[in-house]
């Protein structure tokens, strides 16, 4: 049996920076946040360090993760990942579910680059985490559901229940506004198969919702996180939900944690749509890990 000095030994390099940066980071935020804005500085590399660490565990796993299959594609998640955020807080314009406090701190070109510094570290962090699943017994287990195949009477289905409650969402915010989780996905699933481009239907049109619950585990997983630790970080973000404002996780309303599981699948359709308009179609790399058998 493998020694434990070999297995650390082993270990990939940059899962060891990930974790110092974790480690380090963590608390130097919450410690000096207390005193000044540092959050706006420290969120980048502690979610950094995060998404190093949990590609690393996936390839000492598995023999594979995000960054041993392309570095340079890996990078591309941050690009993508960044722009894809700043759509929902375009809408959150709309819906004002979240603000954030401290951002009077900051120049509209300061909290630009900050923002979108942070944001960028999403789809790394959900795409990495959601591969850790699909390696775990769970997560090879989860195979069975229901048969949902990509022919023109469900495609169009979905587009019409996107259309239909993405506006309600717009038109009425205050009730509707957890379609804001949903309506996204049902838009961009049907254009997704129309383009060509990589899509959970690949697999649940056998009934396997493999890829489907591994993105529903990595973005909650990742949620908890998001909102642990913002809980002592400044600036920070602070939840004004019309109906659900209770019972409160962290910053987080309890009942708002069930937002993050389509939220998953919405920023998997998101970046094969972006993907998919420069090329990548059904043989994108970066959620390989996701649809391996």
């Amino acid at each position: 049996m493998q020694s434990l000095a070999s297995r650390l030994t082993a270990f990939p390099r940059h899962g060891w920076i990930g974790l110092a940066l974790v480690v380090f980071i963590w608390p130097a935020n919450w410690i000096l946040s207390a005193s000044v804005p540092v959050t706006a500085y420290l969120f980048f590399p502690l979610w950094l360090g995060y998404a190093l660490t949990i590609d690393a565990v996936n390839l000492a796993r598995r023999g594979t993760s995000l960054v041993a299959r392309s570095a340079k594609k890996y990078i591309g998640l941050f690009l993508v990942s960044a722009p894809a955020w700043w759509l929902f807080e375009v809408l959150n314009w709309r819906m004002q579910n979240w603000r954030y406090e401290g951002r009077e701190l900051f120049t509209d070109l300061e909290y630009f680059f900050f923002s979108s510094l942070s944001f960028s570290t999403v789809i790394p962090a959900v795409f990495g985490t959601a591969e850790f699943i699909a390696g775990t017994r769970f997560g090879r287990r989860s195979r069975r559901g229901p048969v949902l195949r990509p022919d023109a009477v469900t495609t169009r289905a979905f587009a019409l229940a996107g259309l239909v409650t993405f506006g309600a969402m717009i038109a009425w915010p205050r009730l509707f506004f957890p379609l804001f989780w949903l309506s996204l996905y049902f838009i961009l699933a049907p254009i997704n198969v129309w383009l060509g481009n990589r899509s959970l239907s690949e697999r649940t049109q056998f009934g396997d919702w493999r890829p489907v619950v591994a993105l529903w585990l990595g973005a909650l997983i990742c949620g908890f996180f998001w909102e642990m630790w913002n809980w002592y970080s400044f600036p920070k973000w602070i939840y004004e939900v019309p109906w659900a404002n209770f019972l409160h996780v962290f910053e987080m309303p309890l009942l708002g944690y069930g937002g993050y599981p389509p939220f998953g699948m919405e920023i998997f359709a998101l970046y094969h749509l972006v993907v998919g308009l420069f090329g990548g179609k059904q043989t994108d790399y970066v959620t390989a890990g996701l649809f391996r058998e």
